[in-house]
């Protein structure tokens, strides 16, 4: 299934929704159509686990495309939000992640030209979340070396602690799209968290896909365009450590709790990399997809001014 969360209107309040072809159907007014209780917010979903995810499925399929009125509207008069608008924690990213990325990162950042010999991870602030379409803020008095990277985003189901690689699976509700922005002139001391955890540097969605329906998350194409030029494109198979093998490594200390959310790290291609460099700017536009998943599609803009 695609879960969504969506607003109907400008002044609607943010609601759970899961695709059925070109309709958008609420999932807690689907449920009470069925006398099924059921959430209207994504992290409500994640909590209540496959018991949900069961009811929801089995409600569809009695529905057979037939909803009642209030239940679905058109995808295309809605505006999708990110899946989860708030993320409870800070967001896992994991840098060098793929081969050759690291070594265009160890030419150009000063990272080493050694392959990690365990997940790099950092973290994201949940106040850098935005959905698609949101403008990405250029701060012209921070940065001017902002760059892009796409990757797949992993959601925790399930707590996980001190899994094995073999069961870590398991622990998946669903993935999605991220762009991991990066402002690279602002890595402080080898500390990545100001660089990338700036207000709007994490462009999520357009969509949760469960993981029923992606038995397998490496084998997924994903690329990154930027003004219609492709800058990105690889195939998840290429990470140096796969999804299962991350999820482990972080559970190994950290507890993983359901809603937590991974990004996976990203493919060669990202414009530190490039000679010469190359950097994001207002009136630029960066897409970004997912196979199987879906896109995100952002302008960036000049950051408003505060005060």
């Amino acid at each position: 299934m695609k879960l969504v969360t969506y607003r109907a209107s400008v002044e609607a309040e943010a609601r759970l929704g899961v695709v059925h072809d070109d309709l958008v159907v609420d999932v807690a007014n689907l449920g009470a159509d069925y006398d099924e209780d059921l959430p209207d917010t994504m992290l409500g979903l994640i909590d209540l686990g496959r018991p949900a995810l069961d009811t929801l499925r089995a409600c569809l399929d009695d529905a057979e495309g037939a909803f009642a009125p209030g239940t679905a509207i058109a995808l295309a008069n809605v505006r999708l939000l990110a899946p989860i608008p708030r993320p409870r924690k800070n967001i896992f990213g994991i840098g060098l992640n793929y081969v050759e990325h690291v070594a265009e990162s160890a030419a150009s950042l000063d990272t080493s030209k050694d392959l990690p010999k365990q997940p790099v991870i950092f973290s994201k602030p949940p106040t850098c979340v935005i959905g698609p379409g949101d403008a990405i803020e250029h701060n012209a008095n921070i940065t001017q070396q902002l760059d892009w990277e796409v990757e797949l985003a992993v959601i925790i189901g399930t707590t996980a602690r001190r899994v094995t690689r073999k069961d870590a699976l398991k622990h998946v509700f669903g993935y999605s799209v991220m762009i991991d922005v990066s402002a690279r002139d602002n890595r402080r001391a080898g500390q990545w968290i100001f660089s990338k955890g700036m207000d709007t540097y994490a462009p999520f969605g357009p969509c949760i896909v469960t993981a029923d329906d992606i038995p397998d998350p490496q084998t997924l194409d994903l690329w990154l365009t930027v003004n219609g030029v492709e800058k990105q494109r690889s195939n998840t198979k290429h990470m140096l450590f796969n999804v299962a093998h991350l999820i482990a490594d972080i559970s190994s200390g950290i507890t993983l709790e359901p809603g937590d959310i991974i990004a996976s790290g990203t493919p060669e291609g990202v414009g530190a990399g490039r000679t010469p460099q190359e950097w994001m700017w207002p009136g630029d536009v960066v897409v970004a997809c997912v196979e199987g998943i879906g896109t995100l599609r952002h302008p960036i803009t000049n950051a408003t001014p505060e005060g």
